[in-house]
């Protein structure tokens, strides 16, 4: 197995791309649960308000690891945000909808943020880094379980 030092330039290139999309994408789940946690309203008004901010406030924290993990790997982190719209496929929303799209589209995109990391993995175990594949195994955990709080506040 190769370690750190003597893995292919390529391969840590291809995992510090992946996580540099990555990181694009949960910078705008981030501020798109933030502003939903400012606008949410309705009946389900506090449940909704308190999930979004455990939302938003765990993706900020993650934000760091990722990029730390690609400053580890020898890459630079990007933080404008022209760069972080363009790198990522997740879209922004200036929180005008209803609690329920709220809902939504937050879970979409923890649905997008799961099938993303899960992507990292496979491509971190291609270029034997192990420690990339497990955070990102790791990370995908999380939106998978954000996914599903989400999908149960919607109607069937």
């Amino acid at each position: 197995m190769l370690d750190a030092l003597t893995r292919p330039r390529e391969d840590e290139d291809s995992v510090i791309d992946a996580l540099s999309r990555s990181l694009a994408e949960l910078r705008v789940e981030t501020a798109k649960a933030q502003t939903f946690h400012w606008n949410v309203r309705g009946i389900s008004f506090q449940s909704l308000h308190a999930l979004f901010q455990k939302i938003y406030e765990e993706h900020f924290t993650a934000q760091d690891i990722l990029a730390e993990r690609i400053k580890a790997l020898g890459g630079h982190v990007d933080g404008r945000l022209e760069t972080t719209l363009r790198l990522g496929t997740i879209s922004e929303c200036d929180g005008y909808i209803n609690a329920g799209k709220m809902v939504s589209r937050l879970a979409l995109d923890q649905k997008i943020l799961s099938d993303t990391f899960l992507q990292i993995a496979t491509t971190a175990e291609n270029a034997n880094d192990i420690v990339t594949s497990d955070l990102a195994i790791g990370r995908a955990k999380v939106h998978d379980q954000f996914w599903w709080i989400l999908d149960a506040h919607l109607p069937e």
